[in-house]
């Protein structure tokens, strides 16, 4: 049997639907799971286990059996330390059916299937009596539900089923209590993500439209990894308060609720930002805690745990407010049963989450912002449309939501005209010349940017375009970038590798059979494909030089012919964890602006990444490690296919 699968491909400029085997969907979801990120995690696998032995222990002491409850359970580790720990019998549910599937396998290798019942279900729908799901309620309740954000993974209306369904009352909970900290700060770097700032354009200031400035924006959270964004690049306005604390032993509500802390402003500023985390008392006591805290608020930031399952939140506030030094100010956090957000003026009602009332926000989403607010890339475009643009020229752009066409108005252009496809029904082809005012187009203009692209690639929906348009071009037509290289370097990652890399055991116990899950369905179709990762949250050392492997030329049509590139990469001593890959795009034969590397590679392979785009990363199976022979290198085999715009890609790793 066939299944339509959806894929982003640069031929057709957003996501066609592709046949697949039935099988496609399951293993995709698997592939990109990263459950061997949060197995990796010791720090938070050891603080559950701390906490789960002093949960049975103290039920034991009561004189009772000790029953646990697990929900979410997916590889069922925690479960097994329950019963390590000296649980007499564990429910443990798991709504997803491959890793419940997982969570068998790995529960009986490891000797536990008398005292773990795995139940393939969401939990509102386990049931409790004689013969149902659960025997008993459980007077033990173990969970991780979380995410970034705390509850955007439901953890309230879990809590609260379970809580009036099927744990006793004054069960022990693990973790027992959450804690959501925040730090009120100004950041240009940060409001960037989020509004529009003016721009100068040959000495005339493009200001947003007042709609947009006045726009609260969306209420969705900006979850990044925080202790990349380093103290210089903001100001602290308030200290690190504490907002609320919710009790896991206690019933909890989902119901709308707010939260205020009051402080005195550290200095004068503008309040823009919000920057929260959270913690875990894993006991009553407090004693046992685990941490979201970004690394800069350690003594020691290398101490800091990695985690990429769990990262920090940024908020924006609806509107910028000016604070003076010593101002005596109240921050606010509301939620509902699935998001935060924050207001720097307490109501006496629960402040409507924040919505998009100037569309952009709907259009752009927060990396795009910072693209747009991004100085440096912007003079470069407006340079390079500067020395191309003439009087007479009609031009055309191809882009989503881009101001190019607004930058060549500015600049002069004769006509300017706008395929923007998120907006507009459109596609080039149906594009006339009686449309264009009986003119032929002189300077075709694009970033590329394109909403639904995925990888770097994905935007050579361009030169689809640009090969489309072909017959409403002028001869002597200026094509605007004139060509994109691709561009790779081997790398080292610092933590990333942790995502991909095989577990075999954890906290003591044999996870192989998960490993091998999620490996088959890697081999599946993942494992041939590179992924999108925003590298700039994610420190690696380049192993090899940055080198440019393929060449897209623009000036001319898509060619029929498949493009093919082979070689090496010579690298040094390291552990190579992949690929990092990426386009950069030349404007004019000297102005040229990456969507990669920023800079050139440092010092002992140091690595500056644009903060606006994702680059495409290929994952090696294992890890290759060299010890400075100087005879390794990366073989490389690319082949982009024009009938669908994707790249192909095969990678091996030699050592004479």
């Amino acid at each position: 049997m066939k299944a339509f699968c959806g894929r982003a491909k640069s031929s057709f400029g957003g996501f066609d639907c592709v046949e697949e085997t039935e099988e496609f969907d399951y293993h995709q979801e698997i592939a990109r799971s990263s459950y061997a990120d949060m197995l990796y995690d010791h720090d938070r696998n050891e603080k559950y286990y701390q906490g789960i032995r002093a949960a049975v222990a103290h039920v034991q002491a009561k004189g009772e059996k000790v029953i646990v409850l697990d929900i979410g359970t997916g590889t069922g580790l925690l479960s097994m330390m329950a019963v390590s720990a000296g649980a007499d019998f564990c429910y443990a549910v798991e709504v997803f059916k491959p890793m419940a599937d997982a969570a068998k396998c790995i529960v009986e290798k490891n000797g536990f299937s008398d005292k773990i019942k795995i139940i393939n279900k969401h939990s509102t729908d386990v049931t409790v009596g004689p013969g149902d799901d659960m025997e008993m309620k459980a007077n033990v309740l173990i969970t991780e539900l979380f995410d970034t954000e705390l509850i955007g993974e439901g953890a309230l209306p879990s809590y609260e089923h379970a809580h009036q369904n099927l744990v006793q009352e004054g069960c022990v909970a693990v973790p027992h209590r959450a804690t959501v900290y925040a730090q009120l700060v100004e950041s240009q770097l940060l409001r960037s993500w989020a509004q529009l700032q003016p721009i100068e354009v040959q000495g005339n200031q493009l200001l947003p439209p007042p709609a947009m400035g006045n726009c609260s924006g969306t209420h969705s959270v900006c979850d990044i990894q925080l202790s990349q964004i380093s103290p210089s690049s903001f100001t602290a306005l308030s200290p690190i308060c504490t907002m609320f604390s919710v009790d896991f032993s206690k019933p909890v509500s989902s119901a709308p609720q707010s939260y205020s802390a009051q402080f005195v402003a550290q200095t004068n500023g503008l309040a823009q930002v919000v920057l929260s985390w959270w913690d875990l008392d894993m006991d009553p006591s407090g004693t046992i805690v685990c941490t979201m805290a970004p690394s800069w608020t350690y003594p020691q930031p290398k101490m800091a745990p990695w985690r990429d399952h769990w990262m920090q939140s940024v908020y924006f506030l609806p509107a910028e407010c000016k604070v003076t030094k010593g101002q005596d100010l109240s921050l606010t956090v509301y939620h509902d049963d699935f998001s935060l957000w924050y207001s720097l003026k307490p109501l006496s009602r629960i402040l409507s989450r924040p919505s998009c009332t100037c569309q952009a926000h709907l259009v752009w989403n927060r990396p795009r912002f910072g693209e747009l607010n991004d100085k440096f890339r912007t003079e470069s475009y407006i340079n390079a449309l500067h020395s191309v643009l003439k009087k007479d020229s009609v031009c055309l752009g191809v882009s989503d939501g881009s101001l190019l066409p607004v930058f060549a108005h500015l600049l002069g252009a004769k006509k300017v005209y706008y395929f923007c496809f998120e907006l507009l029904d459109i596609k080039p082809e149906q594009l006339t010349l009686q449309d264009l005012g009986g003119e032929q187009i002189s300077l075709l203009i694009g970033e590329p940017y394109f909403c639904t692209s995925l990888l770097p690639w994905h935007s050579l929906y361009f030169w689809y375009c640009r090969t489309t348009l072909a017959g409403l071009l002028r001869p002597n037509a200026t094509i605007l970038p004139c060509s994109a290289t691709l561009h790779m370097v081997a790398v080292e990652f610092q933590d990333l590798w942790r995502i991909r890399a095989p577990c075999v055991t954890c906290e003591g116990f044999d996870v192989t059979p998960m490993d091998e899950m999620i490996q088959k369905s890697l081999d599946f179709q993942e494992s041939r494909e590179a992924e999108p990762h925003p590298l700039w949250e994610y420190p690696c050392r380049a192993l090899t030089e940055s080198t440019a492997v393929m060449t897209f030329d623009f000036t001319h049509c898509v060619p029929q012919q498949p493009l093919i590139s082979h070689g090496s990469l010579p690298f040094v001593s390291g552990h190579c964890h992949g690929v990092a890959m990426w386009l950069e795009y030349h404007l004019t034969p000297d102005i040229s602006v990456s969507v990669g590397l920023t800079e050139p590679i440092g010092e002992q392979g140091h690595c500056e990444w644009s903060r606006h785009s994702k680059q495409g990363v290929y994952f090696f199976s294992s890890r290759w490690e060299d010890s400075g022979s100087d005879r390794a290198a990366v073989l490389y085999n690319l082949v982009f296919e024009p009938s669908s715009g994707e790249v192909k890609m095969d990678f091996n790793v030699k050592s004479d």
